[in-house]
């Protein structure tokens, strides 16, 4: 069989657990949360709602608790939990971030946060963080009709910045994220977070320890990928 090579020409960048160190707040928030309402979070749980989004998370949630429990009102109180940590400390940035974000400026190639969380609190979480209006795309998880493991969230922020996904390099930490990368004929680059995910190392292109090792990857591609 021939060998294809392709040119990277965007990065996309989940968020939650790969640009910012938010998902262990986010599990202690589960863990609050729940006790307000008199249960404990499973760690199933939280295995498989990881990369998810809203929707997707309560279907999941439904499945280890039922459907007597008011999840939204559950979620919410989670989300005040990361909020009110993020105000009094700040945005838990991941080291290397900016340093990666600067490279590719240099090479002059874009970038995309595609995130299974809301516009509004990625908008938030970009903006804090100061680099909101340095992504040439940003999709939300309500904004597509399917959310990871699906590859919609991929394939919009490659159609908003008119890249062919064989010219996509993804950074996700979740296993629901690299499937969707996968599903969408990407290159799933694995930057584990919490857990590393061993399910789908099959489907991973390169697995890396942080966002510092990105840029070395980057210049080993620097001319083409080639298959």
């Amino acid at each position: 069989m021939a060998m294809k090579k392709y040119k990277i020409s965007l990065v996309i960048f989940d968020m939650d657990g790969l640009m910012f160190d938010t998902e262990r707040i986010g599990v202690l928030g589960w863990h609050e949360a729940a006790k307000s309402f008199g249960i404990e979070i499973k760690q199933e749980f939280l295995r498989d709602m990881t990369g998810l989004n809203v929707k997707s998370i309560e279907k999941v949630f439904k499945k280890y608790y039922g459907n007597d429990l008011p999840f939204y009102d559950i979620r919410d109180l989670r989300v005040k939990y990361v909020l009110d940590y993020i105000e009094k400390n700040g945005m838990p940035v991941k080291p290397g971030l900016f340093e990666l974000l600067d490279y590719l400026d240099h090479r002059g190639i874009m970038k995309a946060v595609a995130t299974s969380t809301e516009r509004k609190r990625t908008e938030k979480y970009l903006t804090l963080a100061g680099i909101r209006e340095r992504f040439d795309a940003i999709v939300c998880g309500d904004e597509v009709e399917r959310g990871k493991p699906e590859p919609d969230i991929f394939l919009e922020a490659a159609r908003r910045t008119g890249k062919r996904p064989e010219e996509c390099i993804v950074l996700e930490d979740s296993a629901n994220g690299i499937k969707a990368a996968s599903r969408a004929k990407m290159f799933p680059v694995l930057i584990p977070d919490i857990r590393r995910p061993d399910e789908v190392e099959e489907l991973v292109y390169r697995e890396l320890k942080s966002l510092h090792e990105v840029i070395n990857l980057l210049e080993s591609l620097k001319e083409e990928v080639v298959l």
